[in-house]
């Protein structure tokens, strides 16, 4: 006679169900996470509730504009990701890759600040076999790089001067507004503190030029190559800025747009891909593509 279990024995966790679990904690998005990992929002959401159920335990607090991990979620991530590598090292023992490859992918330091690692991450762990190689830099030398053949693939963010914006393709719009700390007094002053990025960037393009058709005094306070430094002289007060409203998180806040804070328009985001791409490339780009449409 066959043994019987006893009653007691532990629950299995799934690695589908770990998979969205971890795509969610590195997105900090059930939505995002969605769009990943290519399943409805509403059944990503069933696969956490069933494992919560599971554990009887609360996974993540959901907050006004980003969902959090709790101390129980922080405990389970650190296990989910060993379990994840281990289910991919016993796959890989005995199944190649369909997929092989390197791809060259380069992006903007502020471009996807909330996407990309969750994506590359989930694409490694999909694709195995392909090499991803990420270089940093201005959209302007993205579009360089990609012309050099050194880069397969790149996003740029539009308007940035001097830039061909003629080509690749639009995959994100969202506005760009202006943001500040939440009950700072930087917009009050007279003239408008402004915390900018370098000359060029489409950001400060479209800042400055609002603020001179509308006749709004200010000055540039602080410039930073990095969207971080801007961050910063906002968190201190020490002045607004142009910035991409996905970006605006605690203890930061969109200011209400009028006379003195002209509107500024959309930011948008491309996809530039070199002639002649290979499979893992257009993998890869589609991936990309699925994500940053999740986010709207």
């Amino acid at each position: 006679m066959p043994e019987q279990l006893p009653q007691t024995a532990m629950p299995l966790l799934e690695i589908d169900v770990l998979r969205t679990f971890v795509s969610i904690a590195e997105s900090g998005s059930f939505t995002r996470a969605a769009g990943q990992i290519f399943r409805t929002t509403s059944a990503v959401s069933m696969q956490i509730k069933r494992l919560e159920t599971t554990l009887g335990c609360t996974l993540f607090v959901r907050e006004a504009r980003r969902i959090t991990l709790t101390s129980d979620g922080e405990r389970l991530l650190s296990y989910a990701r060993r379990l994840l590598k281990l289910n991919e090292e016993a796959v890989s023992a005995f199944v190649t890759p369909r997929l092989n490859g390197q791809v060259r992918f380069g992006t903007p330091a502020d471009i996807g600040t909330h996407i990309l690692p969750g994506l590359l991450s989930l694409f490694a762990r999909t694709h195995p076999g392909v090499e991803v190689n990420v270089s940093v830099g201005r959209s302007i030398d993205m579009i360089q790089r990609v012309d050099a053949g050194e880069l397969d693939v790149a996003l740029i963010s539009v308007g940035n001067v001097g830039q061909d914006d003629s080509r690749g393709e639009v995959i994100h719009s969202e506005p760009l507004v202006w943001a500040g700390r939440t009950g700072g007094v930087a917009v009050e002053r007279d003239p408008l503190p402004l915390a900018l990025a370098s000359p060029g960037c489409a950001w400060r393009r479209q800042a400055l030029d609002a603020l001179d058709r509308a006749g709004r005094s200010y000055r540039i306070a602080y410039s930073s190559e990095q969207c971080a430094g801007q961050e910063a002289a906002m968190i201190a007060d020490l002045a607004v800025a142009p910035y991409p409203l996905s970006l605006i998180k605690a203890p930061l806040k969109r200011l209400e747009e009028g006379p003195n804070l002209p509107s500024l328009g959309e930011y948008q985001i491309k996809l530039l891909r070199a002639p002649g791409c290979s499979e893992p490339v257009e993998v890869l780009s589609r991936h990309v593509v699925a994500a940053f449409a999740s986010y709207r």
